[in-house]
């Protein structure tokens, strides 16, 4: 397969990506660890502020799990910010020394296949596939492989990048920038849903193209989604320049975050115990709202400013609540509480 054009054209378009610049392998893990989950416009706008505070392995190490969630905001998805702090704690202990295997790589906290993989071929420029979603979908697409989209798949296409059937000249072309290309081709012209097979500069070279079969590829095995509906209400409790909040629990959604008093009023899900259920009835009529959701629940939040009084009347004098600063840039508050408070 003739990469030529496809390197061509990342290089031209993408080169200038702040974790592409100056690179390291502890730059490398950052923006591995920043791009999952999160879109490459919104890294972008946080990467360089990151590494400026933290530069290196030892000072990332040196945080509290509060300071690497605060550095984080923005970014959402904070259990990736807490395994990056553990991984560099890891790292740090061996004298900064990043393993070159594999399975040594695994062992360190938080790393898995996928980030061993990249740090192996985009961190080392080594050979190695670093299986993301763009890179499954835009493989299985170019050669047509008919495993169902996840591990399944994930397996056959090492198995066939091990066999040389899959980018036999890997080394030769360059395991990073090879990559990379791939990933920005899956970002730009190979998209899941969406593709600009004209414009793609491998579409002499994919097979289901040829075939006119783009869009049966990965294989999708659909499962059915659970979803349920939860209404919450938020207590916006204020005293002078102060907030009633509590600090969320490793148990917890958003856990090591600071979040404002928060109860479920109803919930289509039995099972629900992420918020305690309001125990008496609550009149909403007139109530400012607004729609959030997070992993299977579609929610909507009531805000509900009240006196400290009437509040304890409602839920009672809870000691895992007290008051800390109203202050957005030095407390970590959770999303939802910066949108109840930008709301209130």
């Amino acid at each position: 397969m003739d990469l030529k054009h496809l390197l061509i054209w990342s290089n031209s378009n993408y080169k200038d990506l702040p974790w592409r610049r100056s690179r390291t392998l502890y730059k490398t893990l950052v923006s591995e660890i920043m791009l999952q989950q999160t879109t490459v416009s919104t890294v972008v706008n946080h990467f360089d502020r990151f590494i400026e505070a933290y530069p290196n392995f030892e000072s990332l190490a040196a945080t509290t799990e509060e300071e690497i969630c605060m550095a984080w905001k923005g970014l959402g998805y904070y259990r990736r910010a807490r395994n990056l702090r553990l991984a560099a704690i890891d790292i740090a202990a061996r004298n900064s020394r990043v393993p070159t295997k594999h399975e040594e790589l695994k062992e360190i906290h938080g790393i898995g296949d996928y980030t061993a993989s990249a740090l192996i071929a985009i961190g080392r420029n080594k050979p190695a596939l670093a299986l993301d979603a763009n890179l499954e979908r835009v493989i299985s697409r170019l050669y047509m492989i008919k495993e169902p989209k996840g591990l399944k798949l994930q397996k056959k296409i090492q198995e066939l990048y091990k066999s040389g059937f899959v980018f036999p000249h890997l080394e030769k072309s360059g395991p990073r920038a090879v990559n990379e290309a791939l990933m920005d081709l899956g970002r730009v012209f190979c998209q899941a849903n969406k593709t600009d097979c004209n414009l793609c500069p491998l579409k002499k070279n994919c097979q289901a193209y040829q075939m006119g079969a783009v869009e049966k590829f990965p294989v999708v095995i659909e499962k059915k989604k659970e979803s349920f509906d939860l209404e919450l209400v938020r207590f916006v409790v204020k005293r002078g320049k102060k907030i009633l909040a509590y600090k969320k629990s490793k148990k917890q959604w958003l856990a090591g975050q600071l979040e404002i008093p928060t109860y479920v009023l109803k919930t289509s899900d039995p099972k629900m115990k992420q918020y305690p259920k309001l125990g008496g009835e609550l009149n909403l009529k007139g109530l400012k709202k607004f729609k959030t959701g997070i992993t299977k629940y579609k929610i909507t939040n009531y805000i509900y400013e009240v006196e400290l009084k009437e509040f304890e009347k409602l839920v009672g004098n809870k000691a895992e609540y007290c008051f800390v600063e109203n202050n957005v840039e030095t407390e970590n508050f959770s999303t939802a509480t910066l949108k109840t408070i930008a709301k209130a």
